[in-house]
């Protein structure tokens, strides 16, 4: 443990907020990386003030608070908009494209295929092999119509 003691204050910071930073990577939620930017700078102002550890652990916590309720407030006015926001939505991704009945649509409902998948689908009655097309859908449902 001598080598413990040995170590600068400021290293240990700088260690810490490498983990919490990869902690971030790991489990991404936008917290961490707010502790683990505390950490860095904790580990800096240690670099250059002689501070003992009780000053260096509230440095951190009013550091840590501070960055993450204003890394709060930052999202929450500039939210993060995903580059395909219909990527798990595959009911979604679906409207618009051209589907063919493979049990027939009767009394409202029946199967189509879409792509190398068939779907249960509502809408107008249709005959197996007719073409529709998919205008929304109710959860795993498709919802089709005639193509006009």
């Amino acid at each position: 443990m001598d080598w413990l003691e040995s170590l600068d204050p400021h290293w240990t910071w700088f260690a810490i907020g490498l983990v919490l930073a990869a902690a971030e990577i790991a489990v991404p939620g936008f917290f961490l990386i707010w502790m683990a930017g505390a950490a860095l700078i904790t580990g800096l102002v240690v670099w250059f003030l002689p501070l003992g550890v009780p000053e260096q652990v509230v440095l951190f916590a009013v550091l840590a608070i501070i960055f993450v309720f204003t890394g709060r407030r930052y999202l929450t006015a500039n939210p993060i908009q995903p580059a395909d926001p219909l990527m798990n939505d595959r009911g979604a991704r679906a409207v618009g494209e051209i589907v063919v009945v493979t049990r027939a649509i009767d009394g409202g409902t029946g199967r189509v295929r879409l792509g190398d998948s068939e779907w249960l689908a509502k809408g107008p009655d249709a005959e197996p092999g007719s073409r529709m097309r998919v205008s929304g859908h109710d959860g795993a449902v498709l919802i089709v119509e005639h193509l006009h």
